[in-house]
């Protein structure tokens, strides 16, 4: 059986002037004459990949694409036109990306994390809602080292991540500090490995290897204001978050170690330099 958007080893049936057909004499595909390997016969077996041509007619190639069906890849947007976008799959004809199958707006020379599937018509289309293609996590512990591309944002429940472009995971509302959009390329560590092989992602080190980092990030801002932060540790988590991008737990484990190794004084109303 021939298969669309799949590579597979298929015998020569039938040789002609512009290529040969693969497949059985029921069912066979045309590999193009200058893509015939040399010497090749009648009865051959040839790994070739299997799309469509410019006229959706079955066509047969002995290039390897960079994706196939049910697979995830990082594309680039080769061209947008006013139906959708195409991309750079590594064959002759550009793969489709559909507007309704966009989860952001791409241009020419973007790079974005898609799933290959067959569409309605039967053509081979790509999409960037991927996340019914990942897979559950293998091999993962926890504080494993990750990086992923964030696929969507749901602000009740926090921003899902395709682990290593394979893995479902999931960084908590919690969790989440700083400005994320879809396409992005995080990199944090495994908080957990859930029973169905999902992973909880912390974009955080381990509170004691942060707290070395936030300390200097916060000891740096108060030199840069002259020696003076204009609020303390009891602050509110909103004022916090919008000058540093942390958690208020982590500002006030980060200004005791600066208190601790004293390099600053506490005050009614701020924090000052020693």
């Amino acid at each position: 059986m021939i298969e669309l958007g799949k590579t597979q080893c298929l015998n020569v049936v039938k040789e002609t002037d512009f290529g040969v057909y693969l497949g059985t004499k029921d069912e066979r595909v045309l590999l193009p004459k200058k893509m015939v390997p040399e010497d090749t016969e009648i009865g051959d077996a040839l790994t070739v990949f299997v799309y469509r041509d410019s006229s959706d007619r079955l066509i047969a190639t002995t290039k390897q694409p960079k994706i196939r069906l049910g697979e995830l890849a990082v594309l680039t947007v080769s061209q947008v036109s006013k139906i959708g976008a195409f991309l750079d799959w590594g064959l002759e004809k550009d793969l489709f990306l559909p507007f309704k199958e966009q989860t952001k707006h791409v241009n020419e020379g973007d790079s974005c994390l898609v799933a290959l599937y067959i569409d309605k018509s039967g053509r081979l289309a790509a999409t960037m809602r991927v996340y019914d293609y990942l897979k559950n996590a293998e091999g993962y512990v926890k504080d494993s080292a990750v990086s992923g591309t964030v696929i969507e944002i749901n602000p009740d429940y926090g921003v899902y991540v395709a682990v290593d472009n394979l893995y479902y995971g999931m960084i908590p509302k919690s969790e989440v500090f700083g400005h994320l959009s879809v396409g992005d390329i995080v990199y944090g560590r495994v908080s957990k490995v859930r029973d169905d092989g999902k992973l909880s992602i912390s974009l955080k080190q381990k509170a004691y290897i942060q707290m070395d980092e936030d300390a200097s990030i916060i000891y740096e801002e108060i030199k840069k204001n002259g020696g003076k932060l204009p609020f303390t540790d009891k602050a509110s988590p909103e004022i916090i978050k919008q000058r540093f991008d942390m958690s208020k737990n982590a500002f006030k484990r980060a200004v005791g170690r600066l208190l601790k190794e004293g390099k600053i004084i506490i005050n009614d109303t701020s924090i000052t330099l020693k």
